[in-house]
């Protein structure tokens, strides 16, 4: 770099070229950031020229009627990027001052000023706090050559320096001042950096980060096309009149010439021209809504902000959440429940839709893969803004990730908030009124589900996940839980519901789980239950099981397994139901030692039933150690799914016997006695398969597999 005739030259201090070799070469991951830090710092200074304009009104006087604005020019054929922006300007000095030193932010020293004045600061919303964003341009330009016209200052100076340069230049602009007012950086873009040259790319980075900043960024964009243009009309000629005049024939005879289609005449060329048009394009029509009080923002503006967030211009989101979160840390935040689940999500992993919450700095994009929600609340889209979130030099991670624990409990807190509200304002809703004929006459009309009933088919797993994972907020998330029952007619309640309707002396609550509800309505062990007329809540899900055997209970109610052997009915008469059970033991214990001999390697255990079985004649449960039949077909996929071995996942299994069964009482009359004799004992083949089709029936009843069904068939 030549320096023009005049120019000052200013070396930088051995330590700050030392910050500059880290800023360009280790700090910045992603090259990207440049353009956001550069809009940044010009957001900064029109924010800058407009508080002084209000508060130094003599110095900025008839400065006011040049527009706020930032303006991005390129040329690809030079290779340059222009960023130019109508802020306050620098001076000779503040060049020299800010621009030389690494870390020593304008914008830091003028906030610091403001405070040391006792002006208030929260309308000053400036991100660049740190002064090396700036130099972040060296990450793709091998020059970076600075105008810039400040009000004080009669004169426009340039600042100038080249990468890995030790030194720059300051001196007075030669073009004089064409600014008017702010400032101009033009880049002169590395051979790997041409793409920052090109329209697309640069609208697609203007309004990935900087889309919601208050001031207007402008794209000054070139297109080429052809226009048609007219020629001028021949003027006719003796000439041209004789020609189409007689000719004489080969015979003599007078003749016409006459061409092959006398009515066409023959079209010439259109004439066009190649011409070049410039157009500046606004790159940042979207606003920072968040900012804005929310009784002042329509439902129609809500939605219409959701759908730039989720680049949707069809779909609407189920609801939101607009809220201030003061305290430690201020910020401000809208969360967004979808109407569906994103294409991209995926119930295997569950992992956060990209981009779904985005961090802004003053709305500034920072990030938005910070992670600021847990993995089961990953389908909510949002945005989180600070005006004092501390960040470190490259705005790329946190300083402190205490911050960033402070804001996710509050963004999970207001999150499963929103989730509870929706339930509560849908809760009549899915009721259809009644239509009245014209006789007066009530027209039955399908029920629908209510808003909470729809979004819950669609998210319940994230939320049994977040039962699961999120121990702290369990009892919140439990009430958001809604389940089928053997009384709700197909209708999905809430645990609440299920607590209204039990008995007086009911302290569990029972649970059944199956494939679906329809299976499950099959099942013999809802006999007893139907009887007594007690609820028991379906388990249809894959993971309801697992669920609540993390859980186990709820409000100091326990959840059973209606198909465990434990199941015990508080209303009962306990003395009776143990004199009877010791009688029933005595009297059938051959049968239980025969059965127990025969079935082995299938039962854990054989035992007369404790409850009542109704028409069963047997039935198989699970032990309370032991995985139920639903949770058994579930791993038992899962194994066969991962090619493992499924035998460790087998149920403890219990066979219960029907006392009152005839067939029970037959095999008992017919099993071998607890004591046998010298000689074996041989048992008919009747009693034989009996016994086998008892333990299949049982089996199949208690929602277990048979071993061998070929051989079940033949015995049937």
């Amino acid at each position: 770099m030549v320096p023009p005739e005049g120019a000052e030259k200013y070396a930088f201090e051995a330590e700050v070229h030392r910050m500059m070799d880290i800023v360009v070469n280790s700090l910045y991951q992603n090259k990207d950031v440049f353009l956001r830090e550069l809009i940044s710092n010009a957001s900064d200074a029109l924010d800058k020229f407009r508080y002084l304009a209000l508060t130094e009104p003599d110095t900025y006087k008839g400065e006011e009627e040049i527009p706020l604005q930032v303006k991005i020019q390129y040329d690809a054929d030079e290779h340059t990027l222009t960023i130019r922006d109508t802020g306050v300007g620098m001076t000779h000095d503040e060049m020299v001052e800010n621009l030389g030193t690494v870390a020593r932010s304008g914008t830091t020293k003028f906030i610091q000023s403001l405070k040391e004045s006792g002006n208030d600061d929260s309308a000053m919303s400036q991100i660049g706090q740190f002064g090396v964003g700036f130099y972040s341009t060296f990450l793709v330009a091998d020059r970076v050559t600075v105008a810039s016209k400040n009000p004080r200052d009669d004169a426009q100076h340039v600042w100038e320096s080249e990468n890995a340069s030790s030194s720059f230049v300051v001196y007075p602009d030669p073009r004089g001042n064409t600014l008017g007012r702010g400032t101009e950086i033009t880049l002169h873009l590395k051979e790997d950096s041409l793409e920052y040259a090109d329209p697309n790319r640069l609208r697609e980075l203007a309004q990935h980060y900087s889309e919601f900043v208050m001031h207007p960024i402008s794209l000054r964009t070139t297109s080429t096309m052809e226009v048609e243009i007219e020629d001028e009309e021949e003027e006719a000629t003796p000439e041209t009149t004789e020609e189409a005049k007689e000719t004489k024939g080969d015979d003599g005879d007078d003749e016409i010439e006459v061409g092959d289609d006398e009515s066409e005449t023959e079209e010439k060329p259109k004439k066009t021209k190649e011409v070049t048009t410039h157009s500046w394009d606004v790159l940042n029509t979207n606003q920072a809504i968040w900012t804005r009080e929310k009784e002042d923002i329509s439902d129609d503006e809500y939605q219409a902000f959701w759908q730039v967030l989720a680049h949707e211009a069809t779909s609407n989101a189920t609801s939101w959440s607009h809220f201030n979160a003061e305290g430690n840390i201020n910020f401000k935040s809208i969360l967004y429940l979808p109407d569906d689940l994103p294409p991209t999500y995926s119930y295997t992993n569950m992992e956060p839709v990209q981009g779904a919450l985005r961090l802004y700095v003053r709305k500034v994009l920072i990030g938005d893969e910070f992670n600021l929600l847990p993995k089961y609340l990953g389908f909510i889209r949002g945005v989180v803004d600070s005006d004092d979130l501390p960040l470190n030099v490259n705005r790329e991670t946190l300083q402190e990730s205490k911050i960033l624990s402070v804001i996710k409990k509050k963004l999970v807190r207001k999150a499963i908030e929103m989730i509870r509200q929706l339930a509560k304002d849908s809760e009549d809703e899915g009721q259809s009124e009644a239509e009245i004929d014209e006789e007066g006459n009530v027209i039955e009309t399908e029920e629908k589900d209510s808003r909470y009933i729809a979004f819950y088919r669609k998210f319940s797993p994230n939320i049994k996940l977040g039962v699961v994972e999120d121990e702290p907020n369990r009892g919140k998330l439990m009430k958001l839980l809604r389940f089928q029952t053997s009384k709700s007619d197909g209708k999905m309640i809430s645990l609440a519901a299920y607590f209204d309707n039990m008995k007086e002396w009911q302290e569990e609550i029972y649970i059944l789980g199956g494939a679906s509800a329809e299976e499950i309505e099959k099942s013999p062990f809802l006999e007893t239950f139907r009887d007594k007329d007690v609820e028991v809540i379906y388990l249809t899900d894959s993971i309801d099981e697992y669920m609540l055997r993390q859980v186990r209970d709820h409000e100091k109610k326990k959840f059973v397994q209606i198909s465990s052997e434990s199941v015990k009915f508080k209303d009962e008469d306990e003395d009776l139901i143990k004199r009877r059970e010791k009688a029933y033991k005595n009297t059938f214990k051959p049968l239980t030692k025969w059965l127990r001999k025969l079935y082995t390697g299938s039962i854990l255990r054989v035992q007369v039933a404790r409850r009542s079985l109704g028409s069963v004649p047997a039935i198989v449960t699970s032990s309370d150690f032991g995985n139920s039949a639903n949770m058994e077909r579930i791993l038992r996929a899962q194994a066969f799914q991962h090619g493992m071995d499924q035998s460790s996942f087998l149920a403890l299994k219990v066979f219960e016997l029907n006392p009152r069964h005839p067939l029970v009482k037959k095999l008992l009359d017919g099993c071998p006695p607890e004591e046998e004799g010298d000689e074996p004992f041989e048992v008919a083949p009747d009693i034989l398969d009996a016994a086998w089709m008892l333990h299949d029936m049982a089996m199949l009843n208690g929602g277990f597999p048979i071993s061998d069904p070929e051989a079940h068939n033949q015995r049937l």
